[in-house]
């Protein structure tokens, strides 16, 4: 009595296991390894070269997609989009690299020179609008100290308002100036 059921269970395992077996040697239902990837970015590299800029990266994005552990893929369109001044795609690219290789010299390198073409861009935009005042110009070049302290430059030190000397009256001639009474020679320019 007990069995009928362990029969049909084995059966039925059986049967699964047949029909699975089956399906994997279905050519229709099997997908076809990924071309390796220094194949797809040759590919690519030809497409870019041809001037097809979609038809590469969409091939380098199959190429991530294939090898998602791989960071090639991504610092090819961090590249890419960088010698098209497209900085803001190329910073996300880079970063993906990053992520992939946080030591990665040539991403790191495209994430700087990226960010630093938008910043310097968004700067020239304010100063034409007359908007690189105040709070904004005080970060500007505090920004720009601290950008030439890490790339090794002298770094001037801040400018400090000076506040301008207000001419002395004039005297008739032959007539001394006046005297304000205290021995400190630059008194009268303060």
């Amino acid at each position: 009595m007990t069995t009928k059921p362990l029969i049909t269970g084995l059966a039925g395992g059986a049967c699964a296991l047949l029909l699975s077996a089956c399906a994997a040697d279905d050519p229709v239902l099997r997908t076809p390894p990924p071309p390796a990837l220094e194949t797809l970015h040759a590919d690519a590299q030809r497409a870019a070269a041809a001037g097809h800029a979609e038809q590469a990266l969409a091939i380098w994005k199959n190429a991530a997609a294939a090898y998602p552990a791989d960071k090639a893929p991504w610092l090819a369109m961090a590249q890419f989009r960088y010698e098209r001044s497209q900085y803001f795609d190329a910073i996300g690219h880079a970063q993906e690299a990053l992520r992939r290789d946080p030591l990665d010299g040539q991403a790191g390198r495209l994430l700087a020179a990226s960010g630093l073409r938008l910043s310097v861009a968004a700067y020239a935009d304010l100063q034409a609008q007359n908007s690189l005042q105040g709070a904004t110009r005080s970060e500007a070049q505090e920004l720009a100290r601290q950008l030439r302290a890490s790339v090794g430059e002298d770094v001037p030190p801040p400018v400090v308002p000076v506040k301008r000397a207000v001419p002395a009256k004039r005297t008739a001639p032959g007539k001394p100036a006046a005297q304000t009474g205290t021995s400190d020679p630059f008194g009268t320019l303060k």
